[in-house]
């Protein structure tokens, strides 16, 4: 059974990395990645938000089944999960980084700074809450302060680290490393960087790689609006926008790309590691992100949206002597579709429950049932409980198809990348193909677009998710 390295980053859009065309990028490791594995290239995020992205990857369900409707939430522990599932097939299961899917009994959600300062939400205990990670643990539930960064073990005591974050997270991942290769059993090891996340300030990257691209010339992206927030806070309106993003907009492309580069370089201080310790032909590495970024396209920032900029995530695989290197797969995977398809990949039977599409022979270029398009669901704020912002889109190789409170939209996508021409007024029989198809999903899943008010109100108590839409 081979060992699975999982390497996943935060907020990274492959928009901005050198294999997607990116010329500004520094991402060599990633790219080789690209070139030594596949790449998924039409892969998503079923939910482009941080918490629920990652809920629907240990769960392999969509949010609507696992009941993860947004940020700051404690995750059902009562699903099958594909930790607890490589666990109980002799797989050592181990866990790095930000983990942010924890909230203690009696949380309830007032303003993050709060939440997130509360040392009882930055602890995950030894247990359920793990989620099937019992043999090795170095998180934290969240922090972006990447100077000040901290993690926990199995003691609720912190230990702070003396150095920039992503690069600490990497020591701890290659000392992992040297030690699983004396053990007989195969491993899971996933590390998770919070980086390029924001807050973009330059004290918040190192000088080293900060300095590259302190000049370098930065546009507004070419589907720029001016915009709001208030899809994520109701307090950002026009004016924020005027004053705090539209004037930071370019700093904070150049310094997201100096952390992308960071993190590229701690990623190819991983792949050598699994090269000197002899691993490399028996694990399956896999890098990704939970979702992208707007920056300022479409009028938003951040993430939360069916645009490409916010949707499509990198994903690639490298397994030497059984991925083909430097191919392509355009099949439409979703974030559900990962723990099925890791599972077959590796030869662990799938458990009953999952909603997502197992799509390992893609990986091995063969052929074989693929979903037609990846099925997206947007439930409201990211960490507010303001009803009006919901959404779901179907995205499929060629189009995006949404529906909102009061908008329906289609893009041809392949045609129209920016996705600056709605086509849901012109194109009557495509359309109506994509409303019937979106019903279809939607009651597969007994997904009956509510307001997020409603699932506040129904699936989560003493902020904990308890319950889902088929319970």
């Amino acid at each position: 059974m081979p060992n699975l390295l999982y390497i996943f980053a935060d907020q990274l859009r492959p928009q901005s990395c050198g294999y997607m065309g990116d010329n500004r990028a520094c991402t060599p490791n990633i790219d080789r990645l690209s070139s030594e594995g596949i790449s998924f290239v039409n892969a998503t995020s079923v939910y482009p938000v941080c918490s629920p992205h990652r809920a629907s990857l240990f769960t392999g369900c969509y949010p609507t089944t696992n009941g993860y409707v947004m940020n700051e939430l404690g995750a059902r522990t009562d699903l099958p999960m594909l930790a607890g599932t490589l666990t109980r097939n002799g797989i050592n299961c181990a866990y790095i980084g930000k983990w942010h899917i924890y909230a203690t009994e009696g949380k309830v959600y007032k303003q993050a700074g709060d939440f997130h300062k509360n040392p009882a939400n930055q602890f995950v205990p030894p247990g359920p809450h793990r989620l099937g990670f019992d043999h090795y643990w170095a998180a934290y539930n969240f922090n972006h302060s990447y100077y000040k960064g901290f993690y926990y073990e199995d003691k609720f005591e912190r230990i702070d680290i003396q150095a920039y974050e992503p690069d600490a997270m990497t020591d701890l991942a290659i000392s992992y490393l040297e030690n699983a290769r004396e053990n007989p059993e195969p491993f899971a090891l996933f590390v998770s960087y919070g980086t390029p996340h924001q807050p973009w300030n330059w004290d918040n990257v190192p000088e080293e790689w900060g300095m590259h691209f302190k000049d370098m010339a930065f546009d507004l992206p070419p589907n720029y609006r001016d915009g709001s927030g208030e899809y994520w806070h109701a307090w950002y309106d026009r004016d924020w926008w005027m004053k705090s993003v539209k004037p930071n907009l370019v700093e904070w492309q150049r310094i997201y790309a100096a952390m992308t580069a960071n993190l590229d370089w701690n990623v190819g201080r991983i792949l050598d590691a699994i090269d000197r310790f002899n691993l490399a032909h028996d694990t399956l590495v896999v890098f990704t992100s939970d979702h992208g970024e707007m920056f300022g396209a479409h009028g938003r920032v951040q993430k939360n949206i069916y645009y490409e900029e916010a949707a499509r995530v990198p994903f690639l695989m490298r397994w030497p002597n059984r991925i083909a290197p430097n191919s392509e797969s355009d099949a439409c995977l979703n974030t559900p579709d990962i723990m099925p398809t890791l599972l077959s990949l590796i030869d662990v039977d799938i458990p009953d429950g999952v909603d997502g599409f197992d799509l390992s022979h893609c990986a091995f270029g063969q052929h074989g049932d693929e979903p037609e398009a990846a099925f997206l669901q947007g439930m409201g704020p990211s960490v507010d409980w303001d009803d009006g912002f919901e959404w779901r889109a179907l995205r499929d190789k060629q189009y995006t198809y949404a529906i909102e409170k009061h908008r329906e939209s289609l893009y041809n996508h392949r045609e129209d990348p920016l996705q600056l021409h709605n086509l849901a007024s012109s194109s009557d029989r495509t359309i109506q193909h994509y409303r019937d198809q979106i019903r279809t999903r939607m009651d597969a899943l007994n997904d009956t677009f509510e307001p997020i008010t409603f699932y506040r109100d129904h699936w989560i108590e003493n902020g904990r998710v308890i319950r889902g839409a088929r319970d």
